[in-house]
This record gives C-alpha cells, structure tokens and sequence, in this order.
C-alpha cells in the first residue's frame, strides 16, 4: 500500500473546506485497509476513515494522523444467500457511490432505497448515521454490516440489531465510534415491491396513479435538485455537506409550549410524528422541521456571512461560496444555532461529523 505524505482533504469533500492530511492511503481491498489501520497502530496515529466526503466538516488544520479512504468496490448478489420469497440480498462495496448502487437496484426493480436516490457520499457512510430522506432509512433494508474491528483485530459480520440504528445514530457513531472499519454493507431488498411514498410531496405527485420505482427515483432526484441537495456540477448551491442541523425531535408537552409560542407570533409551526422513545414516558414525539426553525429565526435562504452562506435553495444546507475556510462555517453554524435558541429555545443538533476539531 502506498502511504502519503501531506495530502489536501478539501477536494476530498463534497463542502470543500478543511487542512491536509500528515498521512493518507486509500484501501481498495480489505486487506490494505488492515494494512492501513496496522500502520496507524504502528506509528501511534489517530486513525480517520473516509468515504465520499459529502457529510464532513474538516478543520484547517487538518488531520495529524492517517486518513484512510476507503475505495472497496463491487456489488452482487452472492450466489446461494438465503431468499424469502421475493427478497434480494445485494452486497455492496464501503467505497461504491451510493447513488450508483440505487440506480443499480432500481434497475433491478428492487425496492427498498428508491426514495434515498440522490444521497452524495459512499455506501459504507449510510450504516454511520443510518441515512434516510422522504420516508425511507437504511436501517429498514440493511441486513448486516461486513467490518474490520479494530479492537480485536479481526473482521466481522454485524447483523441489523447489533448495529444499534435509531434516527441519524448507530453504534458506529455512538457507542463504537472508532472501533470499527466499514467494508461493506449487505442489504435485503425486495424485488418488484412498491415503492415508498411515506413523503407527502410525493404522494400529491403520485396522487392518480401507482409510479414504478424508477419513476419515484427520479422525482425524488428532481426534489433534491430543486432544494440544493443533488450534487450538480457548476452549482453554487452544491457546495455544501448537505442538511447541516438534524431535525429536532420534542415530546408532547415541549411542542405545546412550542405550538403557544409560535401561535404568540402569528404563525404556525410544522411538526410530523416521530417514533416514541422507550424511555419516555410522556406519550407521542414530535419531528419539528429544522429548516423552518432556521427561517423562523431570521435566517433566510441565501443569507450570507461572507464566505459562507445558506443555499438559496434550502435553509438547511450551509454553504462554501466560494473560498470559505472550515472556520468561516462553525461561525455560521454556532450564529444559526445562537438564533434558533434565542427565538424557540431549541438547541439545534449538526449532522456532519466534525474532524479535526
């Protein structure tokens, strides 16, 4: 494996900020990723994976470590995996596009991940923070985990509850984070299944007739563009690590409060039902929108604060304008954040991993 020496990680990002790299190797098998890992160990390095880059705030001073990218490709359908009736069992290289492997499933009229078409990044970033969007999350169709733990030195196969999903969270950036290498993920999809329309836009589009999943596909793909959030070549508004804050999840007794202060300024706030946690005991949870949070807090699409900005296609995604540092977007972050918590009393949850910090 070749190991270098001082290498730009901003290219290396969908958001385009951040410092050098002391170290960096890229994997394309799994062996060179145990090579890799062993080498950090050797030299007492912080370790970092990298994948696609799309969902990254690095620092600018960078990483004084070894960043590993991991470039495993590959998607099959093992011969001899076990079916039940009409599933499909799809394993997918950590370093194969996302987006690449939605088409490739949809081609196959494999249900299950149509409504996630258009997610920047790589495959072994979606178990992370369980991606999801218009209805859909991975941990619905992922079936195990294939990864190289660092701890015990040896590789694993991690079925669906041992990965510990919730919303935005595994034990992979939770309980385990650092622990483990993603080399590829196995998913149970499911062949000529309807495709999900969970999202509201999408069942008003599909209101008159039952769409084929290629359909939902590129609807979905035509939403992000429309709100900033399908990488477009030559787009300003593309320079981002997509949605920046989580959407904040309250109980009942919280969005009253919420519903009474919004109602005090005229308005009304949004709010869509979210699973109720075991451990509370206060009845249903509410999914509150954070981009209307933003807007609702004197932040409005293509607000600039010099180098960074907010798309002027969607509150949520914070913005390179063109050469912001990594410092330029934590003071636009910390600023949005300030503001939701002044005019609503929420602290707002970023969703990028911060590295370096």
């Amino acid at each position: 494996m070749t190991i270098q020496e001082n290498v730009s990680l901003a290219p290396l990002t969908t958001l385009g900020v951040g410092g050098r790299a002391r170290y960096f190797a890229e994997a394309r098998r799994e062996d060179e990723a145990r090579e890799a890992a062993q080498f950090a160990k050797t030299h007492s390095l912080p370790l970092f994976v990298l994948g696609g880059g799309s969902n990254l705030v690095i620092a600018d001073s960078g990483w004084p470590g070894l960043v590993l990218r991991i470039a495993i490709g590959g998607i099959s359908t093992p011969a001899g995996a076990e079916a039940t009736g009409n599933a499909v069992l799809f394993s997918v290289g950590a370093g194969v596009s996302w987006d690449d492997f939605v088409a490739q499933a949809v081609v196959q009229n494999c249900g299950g991940v149509e409504c996630l078409s258009g997610i920047p990044g790589s495959v072994g970033g979606t178990p992370v923070q369980n991606v999801g969007a218009y209805g859909q999350e991975v941990s619905e169709t992922i079936e195990s985990v294939r990864a190289l733990d660092l701890k015990e030195d040896r590789i694993v196969l991690l079925p669906r509850p041992a990965c510990g999903f919730r919303y935005r969270a595994s034990i992979f950036n939770s309980t385990a984070r650092g622990r483990y290498i993603i080399l590829r993920v196995n998913y149970r999809l499911k062949r000529g299944g309807a495709p999900g329309l969970k999202y509201a836009d999408l069942q008003r589009l599909f209101a008159e007739k039952k769409p084929s999943l290629a359909e939902v596909r590129e609807a979905v793909r035509a939403i992000r563009r429309s709100k900033g959030m399908l990488i477009v070549p030559g787009d300003p508004d593309c320079r981002s690590a997509g949605s920046f804050f989580k959407n904040p999840v309250v109980n009942d007794p919280q969005f009253q409060k919420l519903a009474e202060l919004a109602a005090s300024k005229g308005i009304e706030i949004p709010s869509y039902p979210a699973a109720r946690s075991q451990e509370d005991d206060k009845g249903a949870q509410h999914k509150i929108s954070a981009a209307w949070l933003v807007e609702h807090s004197g932040f409005s699409k293509g607000y600039s604060a010099g180098a960074a900005g907010i798309s002027s296609k969607h509150a949520l995604a914070l913005i390179n304008r063109g050469e912001a540092k990594a410092s330029d977007m934590i003071r636009l972050k910390d600023e949005i954040q300030h503001g939701v918590q002044e005019a609503w009393g929420i602290g707002l949850e970023p969703e990028p991993e911060f590295v370096g910090f």
